[in-house]
Order: C-alpha cells, then sequence, then structure tokens
C-alpha cells in the first residue's frame, strides 16, 4: 500500500470537492407555492437567495395562508437544493455515500 499515493488521491478529491463546492454556490433551484403566488430561490449550498411574494398573497385577514405559503416554498426550495447537492457530490463519490463528503 503506497501511503503517498493514497495522499494524493485524498489531496485529488479535497480539490474536486472544493470545486464542486464553489459550483454549487453559482448554481440556484426555484420553488414556489400557491400557484406561484411565492417564489423562493436557493443555491445548491441550502442558502435562501430571494423570496418573491405576490401583491395578492399578502391579505391582512389572513397571514397564516402567507405563513404557510412561505414555509412550502422554503422547504421544497431547500429539498431541491439538497438533491442538486447530492448529485453534484455523487458525481465525485461514484454514488458512494461517504461521511464527511456526501449528504
Amino acid at each position: 500500500m503506497d501511503v503517498s499515493k493514497i495522499m494524493k488521491q485524498a489531496q485529488k478529491m479535497q480539490e474536486q470537492l472544493e470545486r464542486i463546492q464553489e459550483e454549487l454556490a453559482h448554481k440556484t433551484v426555484t420553488a414556489s407555492s400557491g400557484g406561484g403566488m411565492v417564489m423562493v430561490v436557493a443555491n445548491g449550498k441550502q442558502e435562501i437567495i430571494s423570496v418573491k411574494i405576490a401583491p395578492e398573497a399578502v391579505d391582512p385577514q389572513d397571514v397564516a395562508m402567507l405563513e404557510d405559503l412561505v414555509t412550502a416554498a422554503v422547504n421544497e426550495a431547500l429539498r431541491t437544493a439538497r438533491n442538486l447537492m447530492q448529485e453534484e457530490m455523487g458525481k465525485l463519490t461514484g454514488g458512494l455515500r461517504i461521511p464527511g463528503i456526501t449528504p
């Protein structure tokens, strides 16, 4: 077993991981709820980039509905971003689930 070869492979994998993480920061996914009344954009690092709310979704008499719409759109955006991350990391690991690398 050549330790230097293993170390080089680990370093190469680390570099690839960093590159994928940088690319994920620039990829976005969009989710909506309420027939498009609430739109949420997240990046591949599972960070919310923006939330757009249509004026007709704002009803002072029904704040709970708007809260539910925002929650649903945010959760869907994060789910989609998580799937994007898993897909990209799967390319690096060949589909193997490696603790600390693959979510």
